[in-house]
């Protein structure tokens, strides 16, 4: 059977199913066991063009006939997978801050009763200072922890960043990187590492200055904030690549579920609530800026090989995405402006908001969240 050397690709929009092509002969479809073979009047292709051709026609020789058009449909996988490196560095990265943090703290020459006397310099403090197994709560300031008092008196704005590599213990840092590499690590693949790495410090930032705008007696360290960025990113990611994904409703519960059970552990005593807030919003914002996905049905000119012609005339992006990355912008630009101003002019909001102290600790029977000032001002409050 001969075949017209123009091989056209017919883009089709079957339901729950990823992005595929079609490939249309003359008047009728091609078999997925019929691959489109270009004639010697084509123009011959080289390098990349060929590796494309390649690759699409081996496609078509593997198509699984998913959707309702059955043969002659191909998945079409238009996404790159990245190689996740970034993530397992700022993984390493956060240990090694932690283990300089307990070489400088070096218990034994402070205190008769440190835990784990035998690692010498890197043994721990007494449990009823630190239970967590880590430095003291001055070895914590010294290393960069957020001090509201330091950050808005003696310009040390820096602090709103360098606490988000600090950790109370080892419990803390083992809860946090261990989340850090599950949620992390799938990001990165999928969306490249200046994307995440740009998202990760945005979110840390952001819990760190909704942290410093309600709690501002003690000190605060933890990843945590950063954490919920990436969990918030990945609720607007699939809002707003929502046509291209499967069992979305699934996900979408899945996803809000997680979410409120991380929230909920942030009502205990001893944890600030405020980052993992501040860095969930910041991150559902960012989303919708650094995670926007071109639409179902639509093909990039470059990525086709020589031969091929593209019927599809779908645009990029659809126009609820541009105004979810226009709205997502002007909220992170106006919030992370006017909580710099706020911080920075000695603002409590507390004083401004009688009941927003509940998001961060809900009294009950069991605790009292009065003790937490005292108690944080002997420990950091982790997050």
């Amino acid at each position: 059977m001969g075949m017209d050397s123009r091989i056209e690709i017919k883009v089709t929009n079957p339901k729950k199913v990823d992005n595929v092509v079609h490939p249309v002969g003359q008047g009728h479809a091609t078999s997925a066991s019929s691959p489109p073979q270009p004639s010697a009047s084509s123009p011959p292709t080289d390098g990349r063009g060929r590796q494309q051709q390649q690759a699409l026609e081996e496609g078509l020789r593997h198509s699984h006939g998913r959707g309702r058009q059955g043969r002659g449909l191909i998945d079409y996988m238009p996404f790159k997978n990245w190689v996740p490196w970034l993530i397992p560095g700022f993984v390493i990265a956060n240990v090694v801050v932690f283990l300089i943090s307990m070489f400088i703290n070096n218990c034994p020459k402070h205190s008769s009763s440190c835990v784990g006397r035998f690692l010498g310099r890197f043994s721990f403090q007494p449990m009823k200072e630190n239970p967590l197994l880590g430095p003291s709560a001055d070895t914590l300031e010294k290393m960069g922890a957020l001090d509201v008092i330091k950050v808005v008196h003696k310009h040390q704005a820096w602090r709103l960043i360098s606490c988000i590599w600090l950790h109370a213990g080892v419990f803390h840092i083992l809860a946090n990187m261990l989340s850090l590499l599950f949620i992390g690590i799938r990001l990165e693949q999928e969306f490249g590492f200046v994307r995440i790495g740009l998202l990760y410090l945005f979110a840390g930032f952001g819990g760190s200055l909704m942290s410093a705008l309600f709690i501002q007696a003690g000190i605060s360290v933890g990843a945590s904030g950063a954490l919920f960025g990436l969990l918030g990113s990945m609720l607007s990611e699939l809002i707003t690549n929502w046509t291209i994904y499967a069992n979305k409703l699934a996900a979408l519960l899945t996803l809000i579920f997680i979410v409120v059970i991380n929230l909920a552990v942030g009502l205990l005593p001893h944890v600030d609530n405020f980052a993992h807030i501040g860095g969930f919003i910041s991150g559902f914002l960012l989303g919708f800026v650094f995670l926007i996905r071109p639409q179902f049905g639509y093909v990039s000119k470059k990525h086709i090989p020589t031969g091929y012609i593209v019927t599809s005339n779908k645009p990029k992006h659809k126009p609820y995405q541009y105004i979810l990355w226009l709205v997502s912008m002007i909220l992170l630009v106006l919030g992370f402006t006017f909580g710099l101003i706020l911080l920075f002019r000695g603002v409590n909001l507390n004083d401004q908001c009688s009941w927003c102290h509940y998001m961060s600790c809900v009294p009950t029977k069991l605790w009292n969240c009065k003790s937490q000032q005292a108690y944080c001002e002997a420990l950091a409050i982790l997050y």
